[in-house]
């Protein structure tokens, strides 16, 4: 576990948007390094991702975006790790993430 104080309760503590948004830094930090080709940091940050993926899907306030966040854990292991049959792109998935940022920003 990279986020083990998360892990031990805190990422219940927080709304689902706030979970999101620190998602998709993760994701962006996957695709920053991605971009630099650099294989090892992308699958750090890759599987800090799918780690916190996992925790939100764990939470019991969330049972409403199961589905959500399983079907984006699918296109994120399809994007990273196969071969990208649903054809995401960085572009998509900044759009996707930056709406979550932007909420968590303001509350």
């Amino acid at each position: 576990m990279q986020h083990q104080q998360l892990a031990n309760g805190g990422w219940q503590k927080l709304e689902f948007v706030e979970q999101m948004a620190n998602i998709g830094s993760e994701v962006e930090r996957a695709m920053n390094w991605r971009q630099k080709n650099n294989k090892k940091f992308q699958q750090k940050a890759f599987e800090r991702a799918l780690e916190l993926i996992n925790l939100t899907l764990e939470c019991q306030t969330n049972i409403s975006r199961l589905k959500e966040v399983s079907r984006i854990k699918e296109c994120l292991i399809d994007d990273f790790i196969f071969e990208n049959q649903y054809q995401s792109t960085n572009q998509s998935w900044r759009s996707y993430f930056h709406a979550f940022n932007y909420a968590a920003r303001t509350r």
